[in-house]
């Protein structure tokens, strides 16, 4: 057994794989594994790997028709011998004692899995920034240097990455539970994260950045191509995996606004030539909801919006007419949003006068006292 396996799906990464890979070759815990799974690429990422594997003896590769980095992942995890797991992408950059410092953390605390914060690097700018997403700074300072699960978070859970290449699992406690990545999906890393993390009892939150996450056009879930229709499949699964776990009833209203606010951020960016063909899969999807026998509980408990968003799917006959009540809808949003942001840049103007109207009286106190 090795301390660490790392597994890394690999399609069409020639431009990044070798640079990736030596970031974990030359991590500062040399005691681990690389297992990679080429997911059929059609450029030279195969030849890539089979050159690296002859130099270091640490590299494993196997090979599989086009079938998507969750069907890769899930190729990998059976050959997988650490006693911990961390899954990197192929274009993607790890810190140099990544490994090392999270093996050490899960030992310590006797983890089922630490977690960290990511950077974000745009290549067509060469700019490195930071989100929301994976800084996730409202749950550090929640949970700051406790041990945790999800039952210690409520709605905040929400907050916490579903990335896999953020996370150090354990590996016994990964099998345990079953979980597996979604197959032919993007956004297919939900599915193995809700399982993990709704079976977990000790967690921690590592408070460093130790991942570099490189954003370009061709990732898949940067394209906004065709794939996007992904999301409405993703969340219905999402929604499973919590009846599932017998926590459903518990988290329905914001499982049900979450879909649909999901959904509609994927709608609005895909690429405009791909949003009528979401749309028929949207309305089939809604409709569906219209024959089910929670659909009265759940038109009652979400937010107005999206139940406006909902019903403008259901009753549109045809895209456009869809697509421009979607637009009057989102301009009646903004509108609203730049209303309370006047109101509230108001009542501050107001404050900062009354405290400068005080002033000179307050002056002239202070020097009759003296």
């Amino acid at each position: 057994m090795v301390d660490v396996s790392v597994i890394i799906p690999v399609y069409n990464a020639s431009d990044y794989l070798e640079e990736a890979i030596g970031t974990i070759l030359n991590q500062s815990m040399e005691d681990i594994e690389v297992i990679c799974v080429d997911d059929g690429s059609e450029d030279n990422s195969l030849e890539i790997l089979k050159k690296i594997a002859e130099k270091d003896s640490r590299v494993q590769y196997y090979h599989q028709e086009n079938r998507g980095g969750g069907a890769a992942r899930n190729v990998a995890l059976p050959h997988a011998t650490g006693k911990y797991i961390y899954f990197m992408d192929a274009d993607d950059i790890v810190d140099s004692n990544a490994l090392k410092e999270c093996y050490d953390i899960c030992e310590e605390k006797n983890l089922d899995f630490v977690l960290f914060r990511a950077m974000n690097y745009a290549e067509d700018t060469g700019e490195y920034f930071k989100t929301d997403d994976y800084s996730m700074d409202e749950l550090y300072d929640f949970v700051g240097d406790r041990i945790f699960n999800f039952h210690d978070l409520g709605d905040l859970m929400f907050k916490v990455s579903v990335t896999p290449w953020c996370k150090l699992y354990n590996r016994e406690f990964v099998m345990s539970t079953g979980a597996q990545f979604a197959e032919g999906l993007i956004f297919h890393d939900n599915i193995f994260f809700w399982d993990v993390f709704l079976s977990a009892e000790r967690i921690f939150f590592y408070d460093k950045y130790l991942y570099t996450r490189r954003r370009h056009s061709a990732s898949s879930t940067g394209a906004g191509d065709k794939r996007y229709i992904s999301t409405i499949t993703i969340n219905n699964m999402i929604i499973q995996k919590f009846i599932n776990h017998g926590l459903f009833e518990k988290y329905k209203k914001y499982l049900y606004d979450h879909k649909i606010y999901l959904i509609f951020h994927r709608y609005n960016t895909i690429q405009e030539q791909f949003r009528p063909y979401f749309y028929e899969h949207l309305k089939e999807d809604f409709s569906k909801m219209l024959d089910d026998e929670r659909y009265e509980e759940f038109i009652s408990i979400i937010v107005p919006n999206n139940k406006k968003r909902f019903e403008m799917v259901v009753n549109s006959e045809e895209f456009r007419e869809f697509d421009l009540s979607l637009q009057n809808l989102q301009l009646s949003i903004r509108k609203n949003d730049l209303a309370r942001k006047n109101k509230k840049l108001k009542k501050e103007v107001k404050r900062q006068e009354n405290l400068l109207s005080r002033k000179p009286v307050s002056l002239f106190l202070k020097l009759k006292g003296k």
